[in-house]
């Protein structure tokens, strides 16, 4: 994850008159996706060119800054997710969407891999109708392409708040690279969607 500030717009005025030039502006984008253990998700999404940060937290729930045991408790609606700033000159959030699919399990409710109850479903959180628009059509194709027999029930709702999750949780898989990797490994992740996705999978 890049924690470093990034200028989100640049605007210059050349003086050269009323009808002067303005400098493009630029601009990022964000997405956020719900696909189990933030960890990963977060780590995966890392791997992207043009996405510029990662941060785990919650979202999708009816408590304000909620903490990780509130969360965990399934007493609060929220579920792990991570909001991703991109970069949409170099990555289209429908190629996100692509990437988003393909290291996920879409056939499991309210589970991924070792990880069982609500805040582990797997979720799609749009930000405008634009990316609402083009996730049910990313679903809708891959209804129709998928390689595995199961009904995708991964949701796809209208994004709410978004709360960072404590800073502990934030680049874990940098932190205790040992930790994570025995995590991703003893939880099954990657086998179950090499199971599903084959040479499609993702990372």
């Amino acid at each position: 994850m890049n924690r470093l500030t990034r200028l989100m717009g640049v605007a210059a005025i050349v003086a050269c008159g009323a009808t002067g030039p303005v400098a493009a502006q630029a601009t990022t984008e964000t997405a956020i996706f719900a696909g189990g253990c933030f960890w990963c998700v977060e780590a995966d999404f890392d791997k992207v060119p043009g996405v510029i940060s990662t941060t785990s937290g919650y979202t999708g729930g009816t408590v304000a800054n909620p903490t990780y045991e509130q969360v965990s408790s399934e007493r609060t609606g929220h579920a792990e997710a991570v909001q991703i700033v991109f970069d949409p000159a170099t990555v289209s959030y429908e190629k996100l969407l692509d990437y988003f699919w393909r290291t996920i399990d879409p056939t499991t409710k309210d589970r991924q891999f070792c990880d069982a109850g609500s805040p582990y479903r797997t979720a799609i959180f749009a930000g405008n109708p634009a990316q609402l628009k083009t996730a049910q059509a990313s679903r809708a194709a891959l209804e129709k392409s998928k390689p595995f027999k199961q009904p995708i029930v991964t949701e796809i709702v209208v994004a709410g708040a978004f709360y960072p999750a404590e800073e502990y949780h934030q680049d874990y898989y940098k932190k205790n690279p040992l930790r994570y990797q025995y995590y991703r490994s003893s939880c099954g992740r990657d086998a179950r969607l090499k199971e599903l996705w084959g040479g499609k999978a993702t990372p």
